[in-house]
């Protein structure tokens, strides 16, 4: 099983003594295409006045060009430790016991738009860079794209994709049998169904956390859905290639949710008082 999770812009500044180093990242064979992206984003970055216009970058955000200057010799942390925002704190990987994180090592993976698919504990320093990023002489769905989607083609067993559908531009999962798109949605109060944007983050964050402490390996589609009926996870087939996570909560039909939420059966009982 691999869970693949967007990455945050975000970041959690600090990390070890120790500069990144290519050959402990997973999926060596992208190692050529991520020194060049990293190269190109340090040589962007050179230049303040053109490397704030090509990451979209406000006045206030100034010191992320700093972070990409520095990015080859700053200190680096675990990916799920690096990542912040939403997401990221639906996951919560720093209560996560030693075996869990060891659990997640094998079984998440994060998609970088400047380092590619990288595995829960790969060491990684601060940067800033996204999907719509604009590196000179460096298209990134053309750099990432068919390698990407190569390296995801080679896995096997359940693939559970979480990540927005501007990460899928940068390298698509292959399509076969166990290979999911995960759109999270929530109910109308007449019975219909609407996906959701922003609030889906935190939805996708305790859904991970919930397969990395539960510790299994699913190895389809049903035994996903069969496990997360056994924990109160609402999940159900929606258009051919995807599932759907039903976030806890109803939406006015017009409306807009306030918040998004999985819980378990007992986690479910506790707010309403059982």
């Amino acid at each position: 099983m691999l869970i693949l999770l967007p990455p945050s812009e975000t970041k959690r500044s600090g990390g070890e003594a120790v500069p990144l180093d290519w050959s402990t990242l997973s999926y060596p064979s992208l190692t050529a295409q991520r020194r060049a992206l990293a190269r190109a984003l340090v040589k962007l970055s050179r230049n303040a006045k053109t490397a704030q216009a090509a990451l979209k970058l406000g006045r206030t955000q100034l010191c992320e060009i700093d972070r990409n200057r520095l990015l080859l010799t700053s200190p680096t942390m675990p990916v799920i430790d690096r990542y912040t925002g939403v997401l990221y704190d639906g996951l919560d990987a720093a209560s996560l016991s030693e075996s869990e994180r060891a659990f997640a090592h094998t079984h998440v993976a994060v998609h970088s738009a400047l380092l590619g698919p990288l595995h829960a504990l790969d060491h990684i320093p601060a940067y800033r860079m996204s999907h719509d990023s604009r590196i000179p002489e460096l298209a990134l769905k053309k750099h990432w794209g068919a390698s990407v989607a190569g390296v995801l083609a080679r896995t096997t067993g359940l693939l559970l994709d979480l990540r927005s559908e501007a990460y899928v531009a940068l390298g698509a999962a292959p399509v076969r049998p166990g290979s999911v798109y995960v759109r999270v949605v929530a109910e109308t109060v007449d019975g219909r169904k609407r996906a959701l944007n922003h609030f889906n983050k935190k939805s996708k964050g305790e859904f991970t956390r919930a397969l990395v402490q539960s510790g299994e390996n699913l190895g389809s589609v049903t035994e996903l859905i069969d496990w997360a009926t056994a924990q109160g996870i609402r999940l159900a087939v929606g258009a051919p290639g995807e599932i759907e996570l039903l976030a806890e909560q109803q939406l006015a039909s017009p409306g807009v949710p306030a918040a998004s939420s999985i819980y378990t059966t007992k986690e479910r009982g506790d707010r309403l008082g059982g």
